[in-house]
């Protein structure tokens, strides 16, 4: 009898000995969890496309250089200017008024160079006097030249075509070097921003070409890469590309973004 009670006591044991140790069964997924997606599935990848972003050539902020009250300041946020357009005027009579002077002593200094050199060709007069009225005319071409350096300064032109993004100063305000006064930006020649799966350097050469469709537009429009990056990531094994919209539509506007579509492209 005692030994049956061992033996069942023996079993008991082993068998809680076994539920302790056993690896829990995995827990089922809960109904309607979609599978966790890959990296390629979440950029779009694995079905040649990719998400990219219009961005403007060239952004710029323009400031004074100069410590004057403006005149004219005459586009506002949003407007759209050419290449050469004056973007800002300053109030310079002082400048100007300085320049005239300035001029009016260089004429003074050339007509006294003349006298001087005539008369030491009469021997009336001596060298020393000679170099002196020849240095007050260089002094003078230099006075104008900055004078004239200062005046040129009071009109800002456009760099190139663009559209204003922010407007930073008013008209009459006083500013001093440095000011901010309008934030440019080129919109002669929208950019492509776009980051790849370095396996596609396999077919992707400057000149290649894509399809962008436009979120904000609902429209496709055609481009083509112009650079490739420098670099691979080595974490994501992805490389930066950047591609120029055919064409540059009108209604294309920086900031804009959509789903870039290529050809016969190797998925992840």
């Amino acid at each position: 009898m005692m030994t049956m009670r061992r033996l069942l006591g023996m079993a008991l044991l082993t068998a809680c000995t076994a539920g302790v140790h056993a690896a829990p069964p995995s827990a089922p997924a809960p109904s309607g969890m979609p599978a966790k997606a890959s990296p390629a599935d979440a950029s779009g990848a694995a079905d040649n496309r990719i998400r990219t972003q219009f961005a403007p050539r060239n952004e710029v902020v323009i400031s004074s250089e100069l410590a004057a009250k403006i005149s004219s300041l005459p586009l506002r946020e949003g407007d759209a200017f050419r290449a050469g357009q004056t973007l800002v005027a300053f109030d310079c009579s002082l400048f100007q008024a300085q320049l005239g002077k300035a001029r009016a002593t260089l004429d003074t200094a050339k007509q006294t160079l003349v006298v001087q050199t005539r008369l030491a060709e009469l021997n009336s007069t001596g060298a020393l006097e000679l170099r002196q009225a020849q240095g007050r005319v260089n002094e003078g071409t230099a006075e104008v030249a900055y004078s004239q350096a200062t005046v040129n300064r009071c009109t800002i032109h456009a760099p190139f075509n663009g559209r204003i993004a922010k407007r930073l100063a008013a008209n009459h305000q006083y500013v001093t070097p440095g000011t901010p006064l309008l934030g440019l930006i080129d919109t002669s020649e929208l950019e492509l921003q776009l980051i790849v799966p370095s396996q596609w350097l396999t077919r992707l050469k400057v000149g290649s070409k894509f399809q962008v469709q436009v979120d904000e537009l609902g429209t496709q429009v055609n481009a083509r890469i112009v650079r490739l990056g420098a670099r691979i990531d080595p974490v994501s094994q992805t490389i930066g590309v950047t591609g120029v919209v055919e064409g540059n539509p009108a209604d294309l506007l920086p900031g804009m973004g959509g789903w870039a579509t290529f050809a016969a492209v190797p998925a992840r």
